[in-house]
């Protein structure tokens, strides 16, 4: 009976230990997933603000870039008319063709400096729209080590 008894009591012995073990590799592998999910939920939430700068400041450059269109269409409207009331308003051939050659040559420079001016808005633009993102990857290799710790 001793005999019986002792294995019993060494079966009860090993069922409680590998309970208890088990209890704890679940609390441990629970305690685990719940750091790796506030881990994933705040990349989410960094990503979701990132993203959101990213497109506020894009929207800041489009709206810039119209301005500035627009003012040299403008601009360039209103050069054309006075140089057209020139062309018709002048007393000779020879003057009409001075002040053809002039506007032609200004024109011709406005619409280099904008084309300069609109591709480094452009850049500027897209530049500082991508700041915003450019940490993400980091941080999502970030979140990925630290959920195999």
């Amino acid at each position: 009976m001793t005999k019986t008894k002792a294995a019993a009591d060494k079966a009860a012995a090993t069922a409680e230990a590998t309970f208890v073990n088990g209890a704890e590799a679940l609390k441990t592998g629970f305690e685990k997933a719940v750091k790796n999910y506030d881990l994933v939920l705040g990349y989410g939430k960094d990503t979701a603000e990132a993203v959101q700068q990213s497109a506020t400041v894009a929207g800041k450059g489009v709206e810039a870039l119209s301005n500035e269109a627009y003012s040299y269409s403008k601009q360039s409207l209103e050069d054309a008319i006075t140089a057209t009331k020139a062309v018709l308003s002048s007393k000779s051939v020879h003057e009409a063709f001075e002040y053809q050659s002039d506007y032609a040559k200004s024109a011709f420079e406005a619409y280099v400096g904008n084309v300069t001016k609109f591709g480094e808005l452009f850049t500027a633009t897209a530049k500082d729209s991508f700041a915003p993102l450019q940490g993400r990857l980091e941080a999502w290799l970030d979140v990925v080590q630290a959920s195999r710790a």
